[in-house]
């Protein structure tokens, strides 16, 4: 049983990996067996979070690169696939979060959140899939959210985006499973998170949230860990285009 789940020999990139759910997925991957490749902008945040993954006996390399870059992200890509070796998991985690009402909500932030939110996943989905169709063979996964399938006030536009990440991943497998991959989405609920830092904060709004999941709390970061390696893993070789929604239940509850 315990060889459904293992990683050992698997390489795993994950986007927007340097803090948040990014960091948290890599480290738990990483625990599973993988090699890990952190994504970011940031260079040296990204060095940090690697020194502190190497310190607890991780495998861990890094790959800086603009994920809304279409070239820099094909680049990025083919070169590391030629110079150290095949991407087997991806995990496209990058996302940003504005808040403002819709009859105000700035234009340049809407395109924001498409290209960081939408765009990203296209971009660096097509070019480690070429690689792993290829081989035949290769998981990709999607950071949707229970805005997937819910809306709350003043977040139209990023409610708009992980629908479309939440569809892209059905597109995904339903052009790519031929080719021997399995492309998931997991929608993490409310997770105490640095995008979720203000909510947190926010003493009314924790309340709510207690009384609105059934679990009755914010979600840890590590909770979603068992979700990932399920579907980087063996166990789900018949997964395909599935959101698996982590999130205490909220979108089973009025």
């Amino acid at each position: 049983m315990s060889a459904l789940f293992s990683l050992s020999g698997k390489r795993a990139l994950v986007t927007g990996s340097s803090q948040g759910i990014g960091f948290a997925l890599a480290r738990g991957l990483a625990e599973a067996g993988a090699t890990v490749v952190l994504n970011g902008r940031d260079a040296a945040k990204l060095e940090q979070g690697a020194q502190t993954l190497l310190a607890a006996g991780a495998n861990v390399q890094v790959l800086p690169f603009d994920v809304t870059d279409h070239n820099a992200v094909q680049a990025a890509v083919d070169g590391f696939e030629a110079d150290r070796g095949r991407i087997d998991i991806l995990i496209n985690n990058a996302g940003l979060q504005h808040r403002a009402p819709l009859e105000d909500f700035p234009a340049d932030a809407f395109e924001r959140l498409l290209q960081t939110n939408v765009a990203s996943v296209f971009h660096v989905g097509q070019a480690v899939a070429r690689h792993m169709i290829g081989r035949g063979a290769g998981k990709i996964i999607n950071i949707a959210s229970v805005q997937t399938a819910l809306a709350r006030p003043g977040i139209a536009p990023y409610t708009a985006t992980k629908g479309a990440v939440g569809n892209l991943t059905k597109g995904m497998a339903t052009d790519w499973a031929k080719h021997g991959l399995q492309c998931n989405a997991i929608a993490p609920g409310y997770f105490d998170t640095p995008l979720n830092a203000a909510l947190v904060a926010d003493p009314q709004f924790s309340n709510w949230l207690k009384h609105r999941t059934p679990a009755g709390r914010w979600g840890r970061v590590e909770e979603l860990v068992g979700a990932a390696v399920f579907l980087s893993s063996a166990a789900s070789s018949f997964v395909n285009g599935h959101t698996l929604y982590v999130d205490g239940g909220i979108t089973a509850s009025l």
